[in-house]
């Protein structure tokens, strides 16, 4: 059977809905105000039904439906009252005039659901952040997880990867990437040194970060999740350039009528930014490494689109680092290798319906060398994950939609130990695990009046591995409040998986469960949003090892003796405040956002409930962007504040008696202070336009400590040693060229 541009999203439809076709009709007409004026952009519909139109300048609007037989036809516009008049369709409709009332008491803005969510989508009705703000924040590097940590709700994460939301580590945050789970979500480094995320500062049309409360369409996540989107179809072809103090790359797009081809790929050696930035850790192998992309998009139709992404990265970096224990400093070898594929298919029919399916398929591949004393030691890691989705929404009408949809993922990990001894006698383990995780879900979003707008949901899911169902039940709503505020609630239950270094080696507690509950109350006029809110998180069933002892390494081995119970517990709670005014100051934009967080928790090796080390009680994040027209230059600045955080110290016991419980994690490091500045200038060189950017982060060199490792010196002795970052100060420059025209909103 021969298949046409068309035969794709039927066949997929088929998977889930059933469309029957009927007879469309033409409705058209003005809409005008009560002094015979069009009323331009009026929404216009069939009440009860999705069909509508807009109405253009001159207040003409035309649309189709498949509605027969008596309706009532409605138009809305925001200064204006809302009017109607009733129809008889049985066939094509014209002149019909609807007239609207002026000055009449103003109809609310669409009631959005904004509890424990920060969206920065295309969607300008609960857009707080847009993807370009992220990458223009000072101090972010263009990192889009690192921008996150200026929101509030999250914390200063120093020598750590990931996000840390709420009182939970990052194990307990999703990278979501078109619905798809990301497995690796940053690059691979040795134990204490940050790395950057995967993700490019221009692929993303929406990101929405969750600091809880999130949708039933996703799971494993105890605390939050950050959602990209990657972008559609684009306007035309261009290519890229750029080069900077950590490599270069160049990237170009063909784009034909109804598809396009996106390549790109990079290089990177950081050898010219390790030559003028001083480190705190003897890099003697240089991060370096190579990227490469491959993107396709088509349209077959005005109503889908389908993409398909292929990612590669390979990165080479040596450090050495402090030792945890005796063994003094370490050298570590760390060679990574990514593979990551994505396959993505949306259809809309009629305006009714809505089909969404997605695949991917990631691959990561670690080898570490290391030393410790006498021995040496080589890992090999083989991370991976399958995942497949199917969903589909019915809009029942203008106020109500329900989706329902199910996933299933497939993802495992293997490691190869070897390890030598001072004899070159060779000892080889292998630990590994596999897991398949089937889940279905169901939400609907119901906006009973204009006012109210409610969410329920649910979600289930079944583990192969720990043989176990789960159902997770949440609710959001939110509620207008005046016309530029309203008030929102979310909660739910959430739960997750062991961490992968219980799993691998044999242990299989049962899930970890958190359970939300969000009160937040949003302002938003003139280009100033205001946004307050709440939060209560309960922790049950976490990983706790029963210790006798405390280990304050991080990265301790967890081996199948290891007691693992799910006695752990613990609770978050807090109060956090976000201000942005783009209206006060001309050509200026700066955005406030400050967080309190009281958090206890009883969780791997603990002796006992006690404020994590990863957790300070006040953040406090104050972002600033000033265009400059005369000089085509925009000037950003970021001042990043936080109280300590506590450490353990072993001069306080480690053995768990009661005065030694009592005085568990009760230490604090100094404050955490960072300002960050950065600046961007347009530059037209023929059909390039070109962008010059540098950047510093912690301009005043603040030697932040984010802890301490007591380790004992060559006599025996116990010293302390900081946790520092990899770098205090950075400073980086470079040049973006494209034969697509920038604009200073972009900077």
């Amino acid at each position: 059977m021969r298949l046409n541009r068309y035969s794709l999203p039927i066949l997929l439809s088929s998977l889930l809905l059933s469309v029957v076709t009927h007879a469309q009709y033409k409705i058209s007409g003005t809409v005008l105000d009560d002094k015979k004026k069009p009323v331009r952009g009026a929404s216009v519909y069939l009440e009860n039904t999705i069909d509508g139109g807009t109405a253009d300048s001159n207040g003409i609007f035309r649309f189709t439906t498949t509605e027969t037989g008596p309706q009532t036809i409605v138009a809305s516009e925001l200064t204006h009252a809302t009017g109607g008049q009733p129809l008889n369709i049985t066939g094509d409709i014209s002149g019909i005039v609807i007239v609207l009332k002026e000055n009449a008491p103003k109809e609310l803005d669409a009631v959005v659901i904004t509890a424990g969510s920060f969206d920065a989508s295309n969607d300008k009705s609960k857009t707080v952040l847009k993807p370009l703000d992220i990458v223009t924040t000072a101090g972010s590097g263009a990192d889009v997880v690192k921008a996150m940590q200026m929101l509030p709700g999250t914390q200063q994460t120093g020598p750590d990867n990931g996000l840390f939301v709420r009182g939970g580590d990052a194990s307990e945050a999703a990278v979501i990437v078109d619905e798809m789970v990301v497995q690796n979500a940053f690059f691979s480094g040795a134990p204490g040194v940050a790395t950057r995320s995967r993700f490019g500062a221009f692929q993303y049309q929406g990101v929405a970060f969750s600091s809880g409360g999130y949708s039933a369409r996703y799971g494993q996540a105890l605390s939050g999740l950050l959602e990209l989107n990657t972008t559609d179809l684009p306007d035309k072809s261009t290519i890229n350039l750029g080069a900077n103090l950590a490599g270069a790359y160049a990237s170009g797009v063909k784009k034909w009528k109804n598809s396009s081809l996106d390549i790109g790929g990079g290089y990177t050696n950081l050898t010219p930014f390790y030559g003028i930035i001083r480190s705190n850790f003897d890099f003697y192998k240089v991060p370096q490494g190579g990227n490469g992309n491959i993107r396709y998009m088509w349209k077959p139709n005005k109503d889908g689109i389908l993409k398909v992404t292929l990612n590669t990265q390979h990165n080479l970096t040596g450090v050495t680092i402090p030792g945890t224990d005796s063994a003094g400093h370490v050298s570590y070898l760390v060679n990574d290798q990514n593979y990551y594929s994505n396959v993505s298919y949306k259809q809309m029919f009629k305006h009714k319906y809505m089909l969404y399916t997605a695949a991917s398929v990631s691959q990561n591949y670690t080898d570490n060398d290391y030393a410790f004393g006498s021995g040496k030691f080589h890992t090999h890691q083989d991370e991976y994950r399958r995942q497949f989705r199917l969903e589909g929404k019915k809009y029942m009408n203008a106020r109500m939609n329900l989706l329902v949809g199910t996933e299933v993922q497939n993802f495992g990990l293997g490691r190869d130990l070897n390890f030598t001894d001072s004899t070159n006698t060779v000892y080889r383990y292998r630990n590994s695990f596999t897991e398949t995780l089937v889940a279905g879900y169901t939400e609907l979003e119901w906006t009973p009046v204009n006012r109210i707008a409610i969410k329920p949901g649910v979600r289930y899911e079944r583990s192969a591995l720990l043989n176990t169902d789960v159902v997770a039940p949440r609710l959001s709503m939110a509620l207008k409040t005046g016309v530029h505020s309203q008030a929102s609630l979310a909660g739910g239950m959430f739960y997750q998986e062991a961490p992968n270094t219980y799993l691998l080696v044999g242990h299989k507690p049962l899930m970890s469960l958190a359970t939300h509950y969000i009160a937040n109350w949003q302002w938003s006029q003139d280009n100033r949003t205001l946004r307050l809110e709440g939060y209560y998180k309960q922790y049950d069933r976490l990983v706790w090892e029963r210790p006798t002892a405390f280990n304050p390494n991080t990265y301790r081995v967890i081996t199948y003796t290891t007691t693992v119970t799910n006695e752990g517990n613990g609770y978050a709670q807090g109060v956090e405040v976000f201000y942005r005014d783009k209206k006060t100051i001309k050509n200026a934009d700066y955005w406030i956002s400050y967080s309190y967080i009281d958090t206890k928790r009883k969780f791997g090796n603990y002796l006992t409930s006690a404020t994590p080390t990863y957790i300070a009680n006040h953040n406090l994040n104050i972002v600033g962007k000033y265009w400059i027209d005369a000089i085509k230059t925009s000037v950003n600045a970021t001042w990043s504040h936080a109280s300590g955080r506590p450490y353990y110290n072993p001069y306080r016991g480690a053995s768990g008696t009661y005065e030694e419980r009592n005085n568990f994690m009760v230490d604090k490091t100094k404050e955490y202070n960072s300002l960050s500045i950065s600046a961007a200038y347009l530059r037209s060189f023929g059909k390039w336009f070109t962008v010059f950017y540098v950047s510093v982060e912690n301009v005043t060199n603040a030697r932040n400590v984010f802890g301490y490792r007591y380790v004992p010196d060559k006599s025996g002795n116990i010293v302390a040693s900081e946790i520092k970052p990899a770098l205090y100060r950075t400073i980086f420059f470079g040049v973006n060229m494209s034969l697509t025209e920038f604009s200073k909103d972009e900077l």
